[in-house]
């Protein structure tokens, strides 16, 4: 069971590995050196790639400024100066497409005449549209 004398070449190879690489640090400064610089300049392309990584998403957000919020916020403004320049007398249509003269105007609300003696009272935002003068005559 105990052998003494000499191993077989086979048993000698696989317990005697070569240390390519030693644990221990060299002597020569030159491998540190090299190592740091190889070490900072992937740094510096990160830098770079995570800045042009959130580009697309810098365009995107300007492309939809332009296309829906800027016009939306337009139109918006566009229909508040109409609200507030509502006058008595008015031919205007109302959200749900209702054809009528402005008989009172209040802070909040107004009143529109839909038809001889039937008002209606709404909610000033609820006017989509100022109507020329004699459109809502002729329509009756």
């Amino acid at each position: 069971m105990w052998q003494v004398g000499p191993r077989p070449p086979a048993q000698a190879a696989a317990t005697a590995a070569p240390r390519a690489h030693s644990p221990l640090p060299s002597k020569d400064p030159s491998v540190f050196i090299s190592e740091a610089f190889a070490q900072a300049a992937p740094a510096a392309a990160s830098t770079e790639s995570s800045l042009f990584s959130l580009l697309p998403l810098v365009l995107m957000f300007v492309v939809l400024y332009f296309i829906m919020i800027r016009p939306q916020m337009k139109r918006q403004k566009e229909h508040k100066a109409m609200v507030e320049a509502l006058a008595k007398g008015d031919e205007v249509v109302l959200g749900g497409g209702v054809l009528g003269r402005v008989t009172k105007l209040g802070d909040a609300y107004i009143h529109v005449e839909v038809a001889n003696g039937v008002e209606l009272q709404v909610q000033r935002p609820a006017v989509m549209q100022v109507l020329p003068k004699g459109t809502f005559s002729s329509a009756k």
